[in-house]
């Protein structure tokens, strides 16, 4: 049996894109709520999914409807995590990767006190996952801070937000220290060189012209430190708990073998590495000090941030993985689109409808990447495909090409443990169809429940099992030996 014992299936959302009742507890508006939905974007192109200005932030807190924004309604997981709690318990699911919507906590981030009804729901839910048997996997962080945060503070660039998640995270720690073992500090933390406004609230026209990059690497130190006094704090509070970093594992592979491609490969994922990097050994790479000095980025550090980095390291390595890219000097090469990236299409792999491509043996290389740079246990928390789904009349939803894209990546995991990798989990993403991170869609299915809603909140919201239910079921009640 390749997969260990214990080995934790299951599957990953997260608040903002599950949950809906954007104004339902006493939540506070995050900075999810500010995403539309643009019907008529093109899905191969993500320039401008993220585009955010003040503006645009202004006319998202003037209007409190879900009309225009679909992550303020969800799937109304809210109201349905029962039931959607009891098909996960059905499928077998060990464990269940969530966050904590921050704003249903601290509706501004600056309360003295946290919201208690924002406290009990989340109560329910640890409840009803114990009640099934599921672990669960908690991200503290996940796209979804508040936006009072954001317009007040410039996210993250300001130092006083440190503080607020601190607050935040403590009051998390102490209230479910009893139900919740694994956590994540932030949802792919990288990630704010693509996004800084979902990932840390930075908006950029609040930004000192030209100095853009110097503002998010900043808000990227401040998260540092915070991951690392959270780290400190959980193991304080919990004893026994584990609190790890998540990464966007984006591995890139030279689009030819000419040695000016390699190099700028090399590059592209020494970069990518980076975010890891600082969480696991405790101090930033030489390389990236050298790169900021070189291009005039300046980090402001208080004493004892170092200090803090080296003695509160994580105790694993948590990753998503959607789809492998190639990297080219030459700039006429076809383009295609990934996890809100942009890379040079590989000629030999699949793509999805939206241009993300498939390659499988890419999870093995990345598992075995990661285990060989970090030595650290590694867990996978977000792999899947979004795709379009068709219900038929009588409520079902055939869906091989899931069934085999998840085959052929459990393939690889199998043998990734089999060469040495210490791999303790995976969840997929997502085990219910959501509304898409990206692109703020519903067609964009993902789950192996079809929820029906379309991309303009129209539908019953009945929850239906695809094919595929059944299948990963098998896989989870064999521990992958149904595989072979």
């Amino acid at each position: 049996m390749s997969f260990p014992k214990g080995f934790l299936w299951g599957g990953a959302v997260a608040a903002n894109q599950v949950e809906g009742a954007f104004n339902v507890g006493g939540k506070g508006l995050s900075v999810a709520d500010v995403a539309t939905f643009k019907k008529d974007l093109s899905v191969e192109d993500y320039a401008g999914h993220n585009h955010v200005s003040t503006e645009k932030i202004q006319y998202a807190m003037d209007h409190l409807t879900d009309d225009e924004f679909p992550k303020r309604r969800g799937i109304d997981f809210y109201h349905h995590y029962k039931e959607d709690i009891a098909l996960f318990g059905e499928m077998g699911f060990k464990a269940f990767r969530m966050s904590i919507a921050w704003s249903r906590i601290f509706p501004t981030g600056e309360e003295e006190e946290p919201n208690e009804e924002g406290l009990t729901f989340y109560d329910n839910i640890f409840k009803e996952l114990k009640k099934n048997g599921i672990e669960p996997i908690v991200t503290l962080s996940h796209y979804e801070m508040p936006l009072a945060l954001a317009v007040k503070y410039n996210g993250w660039y300001d130092r006083k937000v440190v503080d607020c998640f601190l607050k935040f995270s403590k009051v998390c720690f102490e209230r479910y220290k009893d139900y919740v073992k694994y956590w994540l500090t932030f949802n792919e933390i990288d990630s704010i060189v693509r996004h800084p406004f979902t990932t840390a609230g930075i908006i950029p026209d609040r930004c000192p012209e030209g100095k853009e990059l110097e503002v998010i690497y900043q808000g990227l130190h401040h998260q540092f430190v915070a991951s690392a006094l959270v780290t400190k704090l959980c193991h304080e509070i919990i004893p026994g708990s584990q609190v790890g970093c998540m990464l966007t594992k984006l591995t890139c592979y030279p689009n030819t073998c000419k040695p000016d491609d390699v190099e700028k490969t090399l590059k592209r994922n020494l970069d990518n590495y980076f975010f890891a990097d600082v969480q696991v050994f405790g101090k930033y790479p030489p390389l990236i000090l050298k790169r900021f000095e070189r291009e005039g980025i300046h980090i402001e550090m208080l004493p004892g941030d170092l200090e803090i980095l080296a003695e509160n390291t994580v105790d694993f390595v948590s990753f998503s993985y959607y789809m492998s890219l190639t990297e080219a000097v030459r700039t006429d090469q076809e383009t295609t689109a990934g996890n809100t990236v942009m890379g040079v299409k590989n000629p030999y792999l699949p793509s999805t409808e939206w241009g993300w491509q498939i390659d499988p043996l890419g999870l093995k290389i990345s598992l075995i990447e990661l285990y060989d740079r970090y030595n650290k246990p590694l867990l996978i928390v977000e792999n899947g495909m979004g795709t379009k789904d068709v219900l038929t009349e009588d409520g079902k939803v055939h869906d091989p090409y899931r069934i085999e894209y998840f085959k052929s990546h459990f393939k690889a995991m199998e043998a990734a443990i089999e060469e040495g990798v210490e791999l303790f989990g995976y969840t997929s993403w997502a085990p219910i169809d959501l509304v898409s991170a990206s692109t703020s869609q519903m067609s964009k299915r993902y789950g192996f429940i079809y929820v029906d809603q379309d991309d303009f909140g129209n539908g019953t919201l009945k929850r239906y099992k695809k094919d595929s239910f059944d299948w990963y079921k098998d896989v989870i009640a064999t521990n992958g030996e149904s595989l072979n």
